[in-house]
């Protein structure tokens, strides 16, 4: 029969509707009508870009022209705005501000057909010292208080451009999640006086039912209350509140973010996905209460009525039986050989 879980970190409860139970199979998607290369984010086309702000590169080859293998540019349609100041006011009972930040793309690869559960782990480790070195350039601004990083993949995800791509947005404020997903792990670490995303790892790896992959570093695991089909949260073993300064733990984190994609490829068919890295806000100090870690939702089912009128998710895969697929389909991807992929012109 359905059952009722409980998030342990915001509160928000899900519908396991186990009488809905899907096969992977019943997921898989149509295919996104793929447009092919060459396009704006592929080598050779740097002039269709802004100027870029980071790239890593081959010796000698000189910014905004190919030899890069990672690049961050401006995003040519910004959410927000560099340029200005906070501008916060009021219009009788209602609060507003200018739309300042900062919105930024990152190219992952000059190659348009291959994505991150195809590179290399070396270019996975890189691209997260592409988002380790950008976070810390934006933070210098005072005006930012947070920077979320995600990505955005197929379009029912919100990819706009097929070829494979990150992006970042800094932000004035904190978001409404980030103070709920704060809340809780401070709520938690006042009762327990324990970090509950460590006790999160501490569990599932003990139990193991919902555990798709772990390395020394990392485990990823489907969370118990997880409120899409095939959920995964990437979390690192040793305590830290934030992203950029746990540079240490980045190849086991390339590890677990290829091992996880793999497993959502092979097992889904390539599914549309987002990912977001959950961090503490910039002007934080180091957390005891907070762990910074990877959410990744494939774009599978609809938010609708029920969803928008409660705050309630419907699952209709509980997730030890999404973690026993991903598992399998893991062990069939690192069994064979990874296919030979055109690379882009």
């Amino acid at each position: 029969m359905p059952e009722l879980r409980k998030d342990p970190v915001v509160g928000r409860w899900v519908i396991m509707a186990t009488e809905r139970g899907k096969r992977p199979s019943d997921f898989k998607s149509l295919r996104d009508q793929r447009k092919g290369a060459p396009c704006a984010f592929c080598a050779g086309m740097e002039q269709m870009t802004p100027p870029e702000v980071l790239a890593y590169r081959d010796n000698g080859s000189q910014p905004n022209t190919p030899g890069w293998r990672v690049r961050a540019v401006s995003n040519k349609f910004p959410a927000l705005r560099i340029e200005g100041g906070a501008g916060r006011r009021g219009d009788g009972l209602y609060d507003l501000m200018n739309g300042i930040g900062a919105h930024e793309v990152l190219i992952e690869s000059p190659d348009h057909d291959r994505g991150l559960a195809d590179l290399e782990l070396h270019q996975i480790e890189e691209l997260l010292w592409a988002y380790r070195e950008r976070v810390l350039d934006l933070a210098r601004d005072n005006r930012f208080r947070y920077v979320l990083i995600f990505k955005n993949h197929g379009a029912e995800a919100g990819a706009s451009l097929e070829h494979p791509h990150s992006q970042l947005i800094a932000l004035p404020i904190l978001p409404l999640n980030v103070q709920q997903e704060l809340r809780g792990a401070s709520d938690y670490y006042s009762l327990k006086e324990r970090c509950i995303f460590c006790d999160i790892v501490n569990q599932e790896s003990q139990d193991r039912r919902r555990v798709v992959f772990e390395n020394d570093d990392f485990i990823a695991a489907s969370p118990f209350a997880a409120r899409f089909p095939f959920e995964l949260w990437l979390i690192p073993k040793t305590h830290g509140s934030h992203f950029e300064h746990a540079a240490t733990s980045y190849p086991g984190f390339a590890s677990a973010i290829r091992a996880s994609l793999r497993a959502l490829k092979r097992s889904l068919d390539d599914p549309p996905f987002n990912y977001i890295i959950h961090s503490a806000p910039l002007l934080e100090a180091q957390s005891k209460h907070y762990h910074w870690h990877m959410e990744i939702t494939p774009a599978l089912t609809k938010v609708a009525g029920f969803e928008v009128g409660t705050g309630f998710y419907i699952n209709p895969v509980p997730p030890e039986n999404a973690a026993e697929a991903l598992r399998e389909a893991l062990a069939l991807s690192e069994s064979q050989p990874a296919p030979q992929v055109a690379r882009a012109s």
